[in-house]
């Protein structure tokens, strides 16, 4: 649009009409971005979850293949444990994505593919605005010239050219002022279910894991230490490793 270039005399839409389309318009562009951000924060959050439960896996798995297991019973009963606990965390983790993905990710998908036909409707309203303004210029013009036979044959003209582009304009703006309103309250109807459905999920999972990771501490922790007197024990052996000749100091 050329700022420079001359408009309407005329204010042809209400600068009240104007204001509450641009507030409730810059509410519907922020929940966009909202809604964008928290689309990606919750891919990474499900990424990042099954990231830890695959390495969770990945390390026991490890363990039991690894040689130190073999001539210890004990130790390698107690890997074998955590490697059982492991791969059922990972299959708790899977379900709580599931869950996450059909009762969150994908109703904030469809919520998102509403915004482009809004922002259309929108654009569309503009470009029948600016239609509207040349008219409404155009009329103007013959008003403030002499009215000689041709000039008012114009006007008349003009007037008509006008008249169908302001009703297209008017119902435009009538329609997105009385819908984005509805649009935008409707949000927390729409969510609060799916961030239920989050919270359960988590729930859930949590609940399974402390009963999971309970059982493994019972199998595994036969000797009940602090972590401070297991760090003592740690150095005291890593103390008698470090005395070894082969890796003695020069």
């Amino acid at each position: 649009r050329n700022p420079f270039k001359a408009g309407p005399k005329k204010q042809i839409v209400p600068k009240t009409v104007e204001r509450d389309f641009e507030r409730e318009y810059g509410k519907l562009q922020q929940l966009e971005d909202q809604t964008k951000k928290l689309q990606k924060d919750m891919k990474k959050s499900i990424e990042a979850d099954l990231a830890m439960s695959k390495s969770a896996v990945r390390i026991s798995s490890d363990l039991l293949g690894n040689p130190l297991c073999e001539p210890d019973a004990d130790f390698l009963s107690m890997v074998t444990a955590l490697d059982t606990a492991m791969k059922r965390m990972d299959a708790f983790n899977q379900e709580k994505v599931n869950q996450i993905q059909k009762t969150l990710m994908d109703p904030l998908k469809r919520y998102s593919s509403v915004f482009p036909s809004l922002n259309m409707a929108v654009k569309r309203r503009e470009q029948a605005l600016q239609e509207y303004k040349r008219l409404q210029t155009k009329v103007e013009k013959y008003e403030e010239k002499e009215r000689t036979g041709a000039v008012i044959a114009k006007l008349h003209q003009a007037r008509e050219e006008l008249r169908p582009i302001r009703e297209d304009f008017e119902i435009k703006s009538r329609q997105l002022l009385d819908e984005m309103p509805k649009f935008y309250n409707s949000r927390i109807d729409f969510f609060k279910p799916s961030f239920q459905s989050l919270i359960r999920a988590q729930v859930v999972y949590y609940t399974e894991m402390s009963r999971v990771l309970g059982e493994l501490a019972q199998q595994v922790d036969e000797i009940q230490l602090t972590d401070a007197e297991r760090e003592r024990e740690n150095e005291a052996k890593l103390a008698e490793l470090r005395a070894l000749s082969i890796v003695a100091d020069d």
